[in-house]
Order: structure tokens, then C-alpha cells, then sequence
């Protein structure tokens, strides 16, 4: 079964290049739908991320800050 949404794991970090881990828990049953937000810690520096799952088109969310 393939999902809908496929959700990194890890990511990069912004701030120092470090490699960031997914902190929110994902159900199998449920997955994560566009607009949901995401949340990952540094393992380097500590910093959390944020993440708005995009829509499926991959177009941005009404969440976004740099719109407001």
C-alpha cells in the first residue's frame, strides 16, 4: 500500500545543516492530511521545525506565513 502522503522522516535542518527527526506521531491509519502540521527537532542545535503538509497538488497552504 502505497500513502497518499509520504512523510520524510528526517529532514534537513534550515538553521545548521543538521539532521532533523520527526517528533509528531503518525498513525498507519490516518495519514497526515494537507493543511496538518508536522513537528521535527535538530538532533545538532535543538531547533524545532513546523512543517504544513502541502496540498496534493503541492501548492502551498493557507498557513503560510510569509502571505499574512
Amino acid at each position: 500500500m502505497t500513502d497518499p502522503f509520504p512523510v520524510e522522516r528526517n529532514i534537513v535542518c534550515v538553521d545548521c545543516g543538521g539532521t532533523c527527526h520527526l517528533l509528531t506521531y503518525l498513525d498507519d491509519e490516518t495519514p497526515p492530511a494537507p493543511g496538518d502540521v508536522l513537528a521535527y527537532r535538530c538532533e545538532d542545535c535543538l531547533d524545532r521545525w513546523d512543517v504544513v503538509v502541502p496540498d496534493e497538488a503541492g501548492g502551498d497552504t493557507d498557513l503560510d506565513p510569509l502571505s499574512r
